[in-house]
């Protein structure tokens, strides 16, 4: 292999790289959109801005579809080692934890699309706010990718615990509204899906976070993951002297939020 041949290899290898991790950044870039996109059709009632949302999915798919193929292609022709190993088998995890965060983006716009026909229960006020930190810690997740930063990486993984508390505080909070007042179930039970949703796409930000510091350390990182989702222990009361319910994270009456 001449100079010159093997010199024209190696740029092509990289400018496959290049692209892969450019598809990579636009699906992050477009999943943390359709986030965004779906609570503003939520919180505005815009239901042609929810239809849109949902309309969109197959183009996040199709993007995925493609990292998975030039990914594959990459495999197949230049068997990479180390580092560039490395990119390629975080280009699939990454490509898939994406495309499921526009999943749940796109189930958040549905659940608008029913919501935006009746009155919300008071609780819907924390939505937003949970879906802003989520949508930061997306944007983060991409940036901490795009700039091969292990750090910003720790930090996300680090937030999303957060996110599982608010989760939690708005689960128990919209189980208090439907039970004193039963007209509100239908909405409560879509907010809470719109809010397990959003839980769940701080949930896939921390799969990328950690797959990002792999690819930048080749190290996976150490200790259990931070969660601050209890709703699984949450059990509900129904207070008969008063009316009222009532929440426990274990059924033991000790409240621990």
């Amino acid at each position: 292999m001449t100079g010159e041949t093997h010199s024209h290899i190696v740029k092509s290898f990289d400018e496959e790289l290049k692209h892969l991790n450019q598809t990579i950044a636009r699906m992050g870039g477009m999943a943390e959109s359709q986030l965004a996109s779906a609570m503003e059709s939520l919180v505005k009632r815009d239901s042609d801005l929810a239809s849109r949302v949902v309309s969109a999915d197959p183009d996040l798919d199709q993007l995925e579809q493609e990292v998975e193929n030039a990914a594959v292609r990459v495999l197949a022709l230049r068997q990479p080692v180390a580092t560039d190993l490395r990119e390629i088998v975080s280009a699939f995890k990454i490509a898939s934890d994406t495309e499921r965060i526009g999943d749940y983006a796109v189930n958040i716009a549905k659940r608008a699309l029913a919501l935006n026909q009746m009155q919300p229960p008071g609780a819907f006020n924390a939505l937003p706010r949970m879906s802003r930190l989520a949508q930061s810690i997306v944007k983060d997740t991409f940036d901490a990718y795009s700039e091969r930063d292990a750090d910003k990486a720790v930090d996300v993984w680090h937030r999303d615990a957060e996110v599982d508390e608010m989760y939690t505080s708005l689960f128990r909070e919209l189980l208090t509204y439907m039970m004193e007042d039963p007209r509100s179930i239908t909405a409560g039970t879509h907010l809470m899906f719109c809010a397990k949703n959003i839980e769940r796409i701080g949930d896939l930000s921390t799969n990328v976070a950690e797959t990002v510091y792999y690819l930048v350390t080749g190290a996976y990182l150490d200790g259990n993951r931070p969660k601050g989702d209890t709703t699984s222990y949450t059990v509900v009361r129904n207070t008969e002297a008063t009316g009222q319910g009532d929440t426990d994270q274990n059924g033991g009456g000790e409240d621990s939020a």
